[in-house]
């Protein structure tokens, strides 16, 4: 059992046995107030999320996951704030467990850490259970000073009498909590912005020191006593199972345990992962190879979904409407129209997929490690794989080297087949994939193709918009159960079609729903960072349509939207866009749910290669509050490096079903070299925090597009702009 369940579980029991405990009890409301009795010389126990030790330890509980993104720092931070915490103090603990206590609000109270949702999901919860706990240390030390709790105040882990006199946490925790109560959530006192000393401060990331000195371990370092290492061949098409498997050869490999037949693969169990690699080159398996994806060809598959975004027959589902659009572009004095078409791209997440499995010698019980996005689904994975109860799962939850939304499918592979592995020698297994299994078998952003289409009056002002999006389900394909709920409306393939941020009066986006043809799952900016990329190199289409600035056409229509006008005003004052002396910049604006940015890239073309370089970004960005600035300026760094991979050079190819890139040398992200100066300017603005890890993705492959135009005269309508694309355009 991990430290954060046994923290979790003393908690619970220290309650039920020895009423003993300060408790709060935590619903979907939030925080709902309970009698706080506690023990002297014993801790504060905080349920469900905070605890405070007689040595002024303060453990506070994370809910999310941790990928690289530091909310394993910042969501504690925002507790710490209106504990009013020495941030020294804190220990966090990570949440093993599917505890919905504790689950996202924005996705039900299941336990999922995606769509850049943990600080904006928590930060009234956690607001509001740290301002409770100091409530009660106040009302702890208004009855040992004999004071009013009116006249004390906090300073950093310790209540302050008006004579000065101190009482640390820590000492407060250990007189007892007789005869306080906790608040109602409601109720509480929150501080003002002006009174932060953590929200809006740069704080030390905890899990930087790990990482840069190679001791954070990951799901791939886990290492157990009489751990066994698994490899697994799965089918090179989607939807195959094995019919024969001779493994004779196999099996003699020294150091070999088992060979085990899974529903779509075969895995090699053996002491080492060289040798279980080894043996597993060695399998001979016939594959069934009658899947329906054996017809699967990208190339195809993107003509049929330009077709369909073409057809004006095509069923449609209405994703966003404003006003009529259809009618105004008809009525407009001038309509223009193109079609943007999209790649499948791999998330290219520096760690590849593993979990290491115990099965209980019973088979009903199960120990995992993994990294991943969700312990609701993860847990799920071992229930059904084994047939057990919820509680007979003792998850661990790692660190991520990555994840970009690789990992939050309903169903995990890579822990169903550890936990079948495990099962079938009667040891911990780890399974590893390899990169090339990580490419071969990945799943993708989804391949799109948009048709755009919009009205111009004579003065050359926007009059009608319609944004038709022929691409799949992604919803469908990584959890259908979801998908249920919310068809026909897919935000992950949508997002973005919906351009809020602009105040178009006649306006209609509709999601043409194609068929399937390859594994898929979200992407950093899930639908925006393909819809997004269509729609602003259309806008930049449609100001020279209508004889006008790209700039000045974009700022008619941020008239109502005085935030989004001031970073348009703000990104083309740090680029110099009025005078461009000769650079190819190109302007972009768009975002992620309510985070909205602009970007100007700064691009070379090579003509004789086709290469395109990104020679300076600046982006200015609007996220709401920045409860960490140093990390917010770091992910939205991270984006746009993301997007500047994505846009130049990431593309799967599919041929009969199988994946045609195997490793980082033919599926190519941007290398150290291609990486910009990038400057970022974030607002600062009174209003709640609306998310940092994707807005800095969707607004790039735009700004680069429309670059390319200032730069060539040619416009790129394919994404990504590969050098063959480039060259290609340029010569015709």
């Amino acid at each position: 059992m991990t430290k954060a369940n046994e923290a979790l579980t003393i908690s619970r029991r220290r309650f039920v046995q020895m009423a003993a405990g300060l408790s709060f009890a935590i619903g979907l409301g939030g925080v709902s107030a309970v009698r706080a009795t506690a023990s002297a010389g014993s801790s504060l126990d905080v349920n469900h999320w905070l605890t405070i030790q007689p040595d002024g330890t303060i453990s506070i509980v994370f809910p999310s996951t941790e990928m690289g993104q530091s909310s394993y720092s910042t969501l504690p931070q925002i507790l710490a704030e209106e504990l009013d915490a020495n941030w020294d103090d804190v220990v966090i603990e990570q949440l093993n467990a599917d505890d919905r206590r504790f689950g996202n609000p924005l996705f039900g109270n299941v336990l999922y850490t995606a769509g850049s949702t943990g600080v904006q999901a928590y930060f009234d919860p956690m607001r509001r259970a740290g301002a409770q706990a100091r409530d009660v240390l106040l009302q702890i030390a208004a009855r040992e000073l004999g004071v009013s709790k009116e006249e004390l105040r906090t300073e950093p882990s310790a209540v302050v009498a008006p004579d000065g006199t101190r009482l640390g946490y820590g000492e407060l925790a250990a007189r007892g909590a007789d005869g306080t109560s906790v608040p109602e959530a409601d109720a509480v006192t929150l501080k003002d912005r002006s009174q932060f000393r953590i929200i809006g401060h740069d704080v030390q990331r905890r899990d930087v020191v790990a990482k840069s000195t190679g001791k954070a371990v990951f799901a791939i370092d886990v290492d157990l006593p009489d751990m066994a290492y698994a490899t697994v061949l799965r089918p090179p098409v989607e939807g195959e199972r094995p019919l024969t498997i001779n493994d004779t050869q196999a099996r003699a490999v020294p150091g070999v345990l088992d060979v085990v037949a899974l529903p779509d693969g075969v895995s090699v169990v053996a002491e080492s992962l060289w040798s279980a690699l080894g043996a597993r080159s060695m399998l001979e398996v016939t594959w069934s190879e009658d899947a329906p994806a054996r017809a699967f060809n990208s190339e195809e598959t993107l003509r049929l979904y330009a077709e369909a975004a073409e057809d004006p027959e095509a069923e449609q589902a209405v994703w966003a409407e404003k006003g009529n659009a259809p009618a105004a572009i008809a009525a407009a004095d001038q309509t223009y129209g193109q079609l943007y078409l999209s790649d499948y791209a791999y998330h290219a997440q520096i760690e590849p997929m593993a979990a290491v499995a115990s099965v209980d010698a019973d088979g009903q019980g199960a120990e995992v490690w993994a990294g991943t996005q969700t312990q609701s689904w993860t847990t799920r994975t071992v229930m059904d794989v084994l047939g057990i109860e919820q509680d007979k799962v003792r998850l661990n939850m790692m660190t991520m080297g990555g994840s970009f939304g690789r990992r939050t499918a309903l169903a995990q592979d890579y822990v169903r087949d550890a936990v079948l592995s495990s099962k079938a020698v009667g040891r911990p297994v780890k399974v590893i994939w390899t990169r090339e299994d990580d490419v071969k078998n990945g799943t993708f952003r989804p391949a799109a193709a948009q048709r755009l289409e919009a009205g111009l009056t004579a003065d050359g002002k926007l009059d009608g918009w319609h944004h038709k999006v022929a691409t799949p389900t992604v919803i469908g394909f990584f959890n259908p159960v979801r998908w249920d709920a919310v068809k026909p409306n897919d935000v992950i393939s949508m997002r973005g079609a919906e351009n809020k941020f602009y105040g178009i009066k006649d306006f209609r986006a509709d999601h043409i729903i194609t068929p399937r043809q390859a594994r898929l799952a979200p992407y950093r900016g899930i639908g925006a960072a393909y819809t997004s990329f269509a729609a602003e190199a259309f806008m930049d289409e449609l100001a020279e349509q209508a004889g006008r600035d790209p700039l000045d056409f974009r700022m008619d229509l941020v008239a109502e939207n005085p935030r989004g006008r001031h970073l348009l005003e703000k990104v083309a004052e740090m680029s110099n866009w009025s005078s461009q002396d000769g650079r190819a910049l190109g302007l972009s604006f768009a975002g992620y749910s309510s985070s909205m940015a602009a970007g100007v890239a700064e691009i070379e073309v090579d003509q004789s290669t086709g290469d395109i370089a990104v020679k300076r970004f600046w982006a200015a960005v609007d996220a709401g509050l920045i409860v960490s600035p140093d990390n917010a300026h770091n992910q939205i760094e991270g984006g746009i490096i993301f997007g500047i991979s994505m846009s130049l050079r990431e593309k799967i190819d599919i041929e009969n079903g199988e994946v045609v890139q195997n490793n980082y040398w033919d599926y190519e992200i941007a290398r150290a070299y291609q990486v910009p100066p990038i400057e970022i300017y974030m607002a600062e603005v009174d209003a709640p925090p609306v998310g940092v890890g994707e807005v800095g993705t969707p607004m790039v492959s735009a700004a680069i597009a429309n670059a390319f135009h200032r730069a060539t005269g040619r416009r790129l309508r394919h994404m990504p702009f590969t050098p063959d694309r480039v060259s290609a355009l340029l010569q015709s």
